[in-house]
């Protein structure tokens, strides 16, 4: 609730500026439901990971890890791209969006074919038989999703959040009981195969039941033309960036063992819960209400209230995570995931910037420089790949190093072309958060000391730990007149007074 009703006064400072009433209204309503899509859903998981991971192995979640390589990249060819052009355009015909979905349903069913012919070789490559079965089942995925994505894209582009929250988390919902159910049985890993597959399918079912729209044979090669002349960087981009990150469980499942794959994955997928639910949270909503915004000084004041709010709840929620992992791992998945532990903390630093990474990517896709944005993946990646190979003699941890410096140097490039088009520089940035850093640097040492000091019992340590953040970052907003924090208490206090 708090993340939420922070992030809703920032969309309502952002759009005074713009002076549109209604796109306020709009904004404001998509803010909610998509806290609410996002928390909700990533929080159905979270409570499904925690049961599976006790009843299964981390060797059954490093398999799936290994399957996630494979379905990610496939998915950035209809998560991207030509639905993003689809958004951005002021007004689309039927047959844009009938030519995007043929587009992507045929690259999905390719896709497909070439994981099914290809299985056994990857299986023979990680000496994992298993694998084969598995990626033929789980990879049907990939066309279930692009056959739902331009009934996403519609409901995305009219803003209709709520409509998209109540589908996400009646899915997520169906698909972690049935893979609960399956778990308890005795199917094993098929139990998780489901999760991903039934989720999936529930999801693009409901979206074809919400959606008045149907496809048509239409193929307008005019109008893949003027799309595809946008979104192809954006496509080409999305999928440097997935095969980067998701080279790290390529390398840990080959190089050294499936279990410390699954080690690693769910202590990232802890982290990710945060960082990236915040940034698609506001890549979401923000992308279609900035590209309504024309004056770059009203997209200046919009991004800097994007920055210090969202960068303001990052911080205490990811500085905390690492503050309290070892009893948060322990209480949630038990003690056989005790590995997980070092790498969440390491991990944690990786992800913290990710949302102001998507902040300022963000402007570059309002303003239309896509080409921008693939030109800057390659700068990136550049520079990545050659820590990459060094950290790969070395060790996991140094994988890890190697992605938070990587997120650090991130900032200085995507943020020299913020400042450039909307004169929103990197000091700028930098000074705008570093109240919040400070804030959450100061609570995480705090929390963490804790521990030392609580350690009879796990649970016990948990929720003492986090009473004692809490109670420090009230304290530290209060005494200092910290203006993220004033600006979340006063939207309780006006909430709790509505509401007598």
């Amino acid at each position: 609730m708090n993340s939420s009703n922070n992030i809703i006064f920032l969309f309502e400072l952002l759009l005074i500026y713009s002076n549109l009433d209604n796109l306020k209204e709009r904004t404001i309503s998509g803010i909610i439901w998509s806290f609410f899509d996002s928390f909700s859903s990533r929080g159905i998981q979270l409570v499904v990971g925690i049961i599976l991971a006790r009843i299964l192995t981390p060797n059954d979640f490093g398999i799936i890890g290994l399957t996630a390589i494979f379905i990610s990249l496939s998915k950035s060819f209809t998560d991207s791209g030509l639905t993003s052009a689809l958004i951005r355009k002021k007004v689309c015909t039927d047959r844009d969006y009938s030519t995007v979905f043929i587009f992507n349903f045929v690259i999905g069913v390719f896709l497909y074919l070439l994981l099914l012919f290809s299985a056994g070789s990857i299986s023979l490559y990680f000496d994992e038989p298993q694998l084969k079965s598995i990626l033929i089942v789980i990879g049907f995925g990939i066309i279930i999703h692009a056959f739902g994505s331009i009934q996403q894209t519609l409901l995305e582009k009219d803003m209709k959040f709520k409509k998209l929250a109540k589908i996400s988390f009646l899915a997520t919902l169906l698909s972690g009981l049935i893979a609960i159910i399956m778990a308890l049985t005795g199917f094993g890993i098929w139990s998780l195969v489901f999760l991903f597959l039934g989720n999936s399918g529930f999801h693009t079912l409901l979206l074809w039941f919400s959606s008045k729209w149907m496809p048509s044979l239409l193929f307008d090669k005019l109008a893949f033309k003027e799309l595809f002349g946008f979104g192809r960087n954006l496509l080409f981009s999305s999928l440097i960036a997935s095969i980067y990150n998701n080279s790290f469980r390529l390398i840990i499942g080959k190089n050294f063992s499936i279990d410390q794959l699954g080690f690693f994955d769910r202590a990232n997928r802890f982290q990710i819960l945060i960082s990236e639910n915040f940034g698609s949270i506001i890549n979401r909503v923000s992308f279609p209400s900035l590209s309504k915004i024309e004056d770059k000084v009203r997209l200046k004041n919009a991004l800097q209230l994007l920055v210090k709010n969202t960068m303001f709840i990052t911080f205490l929620a990811m500085f905390g995570l690492a503050a309290v992992a070892k009893p948060f791992i322990l209480v949630l998945i038990g003690v056989k995931w005790l590995p997980s532990v070092e790498l969440l903390q390491l991990l944690v630093f990786a992800g913290v910037l990710y949302p102001i990474h998507v902040i300022n990517i963000n402007l570059l896709k309002v303003l239309g420089r896509s080409d921008l944005i693939l030109k800057l993946e390659f700068i990136k990646k550049a520079i990545a790949i050659p820590m990459l190979i060094v950290a790969i003699y070395i060790g996991i941890n140094a994988m890890i190093i190697s992605m938070i410096i990587l997120s650090f140097l991130e900032l200085f490039i995507n943020g020299y072309w913020t400042s450039k088009f909307i004169n929103y520089s990197v000091k700028e940035q930098l000074m705008d958060i570093l109240p919040s850093f400070l804030l959450a640097s100061v609570m995480g040492v705090l929390v963490y000391s804790i521990g030392f000091y609580v350690y009879s019992n796990n649970l016990l340590t948990l929720i003492t730990q986090v009473f004692v953040g809490v109670l420090f970052v009230v304290g530290y907003g209060e005494f200092f007149k910290l203006d993220t924090y004033f600006n979340l208490k006063n939207i309780i206090v006006k909430k709790l007074k509505r509401n007598e």
